[in-house]
């Protein structure tokens, strides 16, 4: 874990990963029942897209609020609340017997994850160091690419006992750590809270997004704007992509997608520190940004399932360094207001997660290779977003000795 004077941050940071872990879990869980669930309401693709669409908007609405709250209320208070508001929405999901009602568990669900998420980000961010938050930071990422690893696979084996049983269980998931959370201590002391309650009133929805636009780290935003519009345009037709590039079926698919995750996590825990104590950040965003355009390109080329999981991990290797990396610059770059910067992140990222999708499916009914086409120019048009990118914090040391 994370070397510090104060070892007691390891037992918070190990709270942090097992909430982002049950979170991801829980939404992996349902994606293989999804479809034979819907058809108890018979509804089908739309339904299930309007439900992704709920989620995400949710997350986009309240992601900023979640940051700023936790500025004015807390960390705990913010984890705790997103925490049992995935609990209601994974019972009122496997309870419901009505579509609407499906699509307002979604919401909350949404709303739980854009209140959760920020509070964590901010709350490793209180307990690191400069020299540490980047470790943090993929320790947490680290954690939500193993629940959406093993969420698929073990919602497929809890479905056995019946189509509602993987919902019940991820509330309960949810509840046991929200109980954890309970125990975790608050970093932000209450003066601080004060301070930041004080500076404004009831914002206008949109007004903390258009006030990113003069926040110090809004190329970062951007960032992360590319970067998660980047893999969901890569997952959204990966699959039919592969089923029509190659043959394969949906058994080889969830494998190289499995395989890609636990590549993420092998760099996230093991080597992203390394490098960036290697290279700094600015070289390797640069790097990660350049080697997973060509691994988009590479996927157009067509020669044996041995080509493409290498192509796939590839891609899922370096984009498994560019998330905490700017997570770890925006941190850096927001003094203060951790909560706020963090919630701004999720925002951006709840935006690449409705936008990717729409486009990615749209490209693909015209041109199969033209989602990669374009993932691949977008990330090199994302290059220019690194120009002023400062140095690394012990490259600054080195030039102020």
């Amino acid at each position: 874990m994370i070397h510090s004077k104060n070892r007691s941050i390891q037992y918070p940071l190990f709270i942090l990963m097992l909430n982002m872990f049950i979170a991801l879990l829980g939404q992996g869980m349902v994606i293989p029942i999804l479809p034979d669930y819907l058809k108890q309401f018979d509804v089908a693709g739309t339904a299930a897209g309007y439900l992704v669409a709920a989620f995400g908007a949710a997350q986009f609405i309240f992601s900023p609020v979640g940051g700023q709250l936790s500025d004015r209320w807390g960390r705990k208070k913010l984890i705790v609340a997103g925490l049992f508001l995935t609990v209601i929405s994974d019972l009122l999901f496997a309870a419901s017997h009505s579509l609407p009602l499906l699509y307002f568990a979604r919401f909350v669900g949404g709303m739980g994850v854009g209140l959760m998420v920020p509070a964590n980000m901010a709350y490793v961010a209180d307990i690191t160091t400069q020299e540490t938050r980047a470790k943090g930071m993929g320790y947490l990422g680290a954690a939500m690419n193993l629940g959406m690893v093993l969420g698929p696979g073990l919602g497929g084996m809890i479905a056995g006992f019946g189509l509602r049983v993987p919902y019940y269980f991820a509330a309960g998931l949810s509840l046991a750590a929200t109980l954890l959370t309970l125990f975790l201590p608050e970093t932000l002391q209450t003066e601080h809270r004060t301070v930041r309650g004080q500076t404004k009133q009831r914002q206008p929805l949109l007004k903390p997004l258009i006030d990113s636009f003069r926040t110090p780290y809004f190329r970062y935003l951007l960032l992360i704007l590319v970067m998660t519009f980047g893999l969901v345009n890569y997952e959204t037709v990966y699959a039919l992509f592969v089923e029509r590039k190659y043959g394969l079926d949906a058994g080889k698919i969830s494998l190289i997608i499995t395989l890609g995750a636990v590549i993420g996590i092998i760099v996230q825990v093991w080597l992203l520190d390394k490098f960036i104590k290697r290279f700094g950040e600015k070289t390797l965003i640069r790097m990660s940004l350049i080697m997973t355009a060509l691994a988009l390109l590479l996927m157009l080329i067509r020669v044996n399932l041995g080509y493409l999981l290498v192509v796939s991990a590839l891609f899922f290797a370096f984009n498994a360094f560019l998330r905490p990396t700017v997570s770890t610059l925006i941190a850096n770059a927001a003094g203060n207001r951790q909560g706020y910067a963090s919630g701004l992140s999720t925002t951006y990222t709840s935006l690449g997660n409705i936008l990717g999708p729409v486009i990615a499916g749209v490209l693909f009914d015209k041109q199969v290779h033209s989602p990669y086409i374009f993932g691949a120019f977008i990330l090199m048009i994302a290059l220019s977003l690194t120009v002023n990118i400062p140095h690394s914090h012990k490259e600054r040391n080195a030039a102020h000795d």
